[in-house]
């Protein structure tokens, strides 16, 4: 469980790169070091120096990014778990409560946590904000658990985490001494949850929520199901909180499915709210009510993608594969053309990176070699062809390495 990561290469021949064009990388202490383009009639030769992998024109992009992953809740290295239908929010918290304690007793969180971050740096998933139940019927321990799998996993992944009031932020007594905790012992956000449909009080809860992220200088993560114009008129309350507390770049919704059921006014209206306040939008692209990303996109709302639930008490889906969840999104949103695959692609790299604040991220000289090369040659046919990773590296070590032969990915 403890095993490390290689060392990786120092020369990667032929890539193509996300615009299009073929370059060797060299890779020096963790960091992409030289860029060249790839020389005109140059061949294949057959023999290669020790350290050089050759991707014969292989798409190389930056390490893929999770957006909203909740690694306390996976039961993934746990025996398979039927799922239980429940009518409605509350009783599906009550039923999962019951669920974890019995998958628990079997496989604890922190392994469970630990397996399914492994999946995600297997499949080039080099960034993951992770939602961390934080309640009275588990305290800290989840945190705890996650943190410490966080340390297992560091030099494959880097995880982010936002204390998440599972059971509400006002409705049960402590959460907000809770959460005020759950900052001090390591989560970087503070979460919420639908505001007015969970608590019944909106203002109460971003008054805590908003509170704790001032005291704490931590980031903002807030799950809103609300639909319709209630639920717009949370997301204006949230922007009009982001602005007052100069937070903007540092808050998200997630899912907002609200934003796919407004006529064209009131949406055009929310998102040029969330716009100007600098409120990102999580998708993970769900069978109804998805946010109209193209539409967002165009009115400047920064949409990025996640996982969300990975075989849990929520659905037994989801197999951690960022690449596939692009492609679920533009199914969903009938991305068709090249330049909204393109976009499709952007909301699980460069949009979900600047979402999650992540620094130096990208394919350029000096930034980290946090990088994944798929068995595509464009990035439109790597989000519709459900393709291989071949090579997965972070901070220039290797994660996962078939191009020498099928291997197991680090353990």
């Amino acid at each position: 469980m403890s095993a490390r990561p290689t060392p990786g290469p120092h020369l990667l021949l032929d890539a193509t790169l996300p615009d299009g064009t073929r370059a060797d990388l060299r890779i020096s202490d963790g960091r992409i070091a030289g860029l060249a383009p790839v020389p005109p009639g140059r061949e294949r030769t057959a023999a290669l120096a020790p350290g050089e992998l050759a991707l014969d024109g292989a798409l190389l992009l930056p390490a893929l990014v999770d957006g909203h992953a909740h690694l306390d809740k996976t039961f993934l290295g746990a025996p398979w778990q039927p799922h239980r239908a429940t009518a409605n929010l509350r009783e599906q918290i009550a039923s999962e409560r019951t669920l974890r304690r019995e998958v628990a007793a079997r496989v604890p969180v922190v392994d469970r946590a630990e397996a399914l971050a492994r999946r995600m740096a297997a499949l080039g998933t080099g960034f993951v904000r992770s939602h961390v139940d934080v309640d009275p019927d588990t305290g800290l321990d989840h945190l705890y658990a996650v943190l410490e799998a966080r340390e297992r996993v560091r030099e494959l992944i880097e995880v982010q985490l936002v204390a998440f009031p599972q059971s509400g932020v006002v409705a049960e007594p402590g959460v907000p001494e809770l959460l005020d905790a759950a900052l001090r012992e390591g989560a970087e956000l503070v979460g919420g949850l639908d505001p007015f449909g969970f608590d019944g009080d909106v203002d109460g809860q971003l008054d805590v929520v908003f509170g704790l992220a001032e005291r704490h200088g931590a980031g903002v993560d807030i799950h809103l199901h609300d639909g319709g114009p209630q639920g717009a008129a949370q997301l204006r309350a949230i922007a009009a909180r982001t602005a007052a507390l100069g937070l903007g770049g540092r808050v998200a919704v997630s899912h907002a499915y609200c934003l796919g059921q407004l006529e064209d006014r009131e949406l055009d209206r929310t998102a040029q709210a969330l716009a100007r306040a600098g409120v990102a939008v999580l998708t993970n692209g769900p069978a109804r009510s998805m946010p109209p990303v193209l539409r967002l996109h165009e009115l400047g709302v920064l949409v990025f993608a996640g996982s969300d639930n990975i075989r849990d008490a929520w659905w037994p889906y989801g197999t951690a594969d960022m690449l596939e969840r692009t492609t679920i999104i533009g199914l969903q949103a009938e991305l068709m053309t090249n330049q909204e695959l393109q976009l499709a692609a952007g909301l699980a790299t460069a949009d979900a990176a600047r979402a999650l604040g992540v620094a130096e991220y990208g394919i350029a000289v000096g930034r980290p070699a946090n990088l994944v090369a798929i068995a595509a040659h464009s990035v439109p046919e790597a989000v519709a062809a459900h393709p291989e990773r071949l090579l997965v590296l972070h901070r220039g070590r290797t994660v996962l390495d078939r191009l020498n032969g099928p291997t197991a990915p680090a353990r």
